[in-house]
């Protein structure tokens, strides 16, 4: 059934972003556009199953109230943390302390772990390197975003997301 769902799923997009949204005289589902669409989604579907057999899948956080709170938080934090490296950027003497960093990922699970590095990525300032053995190498642009991510906050609401606390 999962397969079924990503096969749909994958020809819903492309559909949409080929412009499938403008569907007076959709006449450009023919011949050749057609063809590729369909040989796109095929390749996809099959490196896309390939790659869930690699990975393990199987993983997955089931989706909850945890991704309600989640969201509009990191969000929040993208935003925050756009706004203070714009100010770094756009200040006259650009103060910036850049620096390596490791800190702990308490998840169960890890694809926990690769969602709490994704979040680290996602947040302006901060970069997630590497991700071993329950550990991520984090470089920040500032002493102020190393501070944020030692807090501990973010790795404290994935581990509630993936339902460890």
């Amino acid at each position: 059934m999962k397969n079924v769902v990503l096969l749909v799923m994958l020809v819903v997009a492309w559909l949409l972003w080929s412009g499938g949204y403008s569907w007076p005289g959709a006449a450009h589902y023919h011949g050749i556009t057609a063809s590729l669409g369909i040989a796109s989604v095929v390749v996809v579907y099959f490196i896309t199953l390939r790659l869930l057999k690699v990975a393990g899948a199987g993983q997955s956080i089931p989706f909850g109230l945890g991704h309600l709170l989640y969201l509009p938080w990191l969000i929040g934090e993208i935003v925050k943390s756009n706004i203070d490296v714009a100010r770094i950027i756009l200040s006259q003497n650009m103060t910036i302390s850049p620096r390596l960093i490791r800190v702990k990922a308490n998840q169960k699970t890890v694809l926990g772990q690769v969602v709490y590095a994704n979040s680290i990525t996602l947040t302006p300032g901060t970069v997630s390197l590497d991700l071993r053995e329950g550990e991520i190498l984090v470089h920040a642009l500032t002493h102020d975003t190393a501070e944020g991510v030692l807090t501990g906050e973010m790795d404290e609401r994935v581990c509630r997301l993936e339902g460890n606390r």
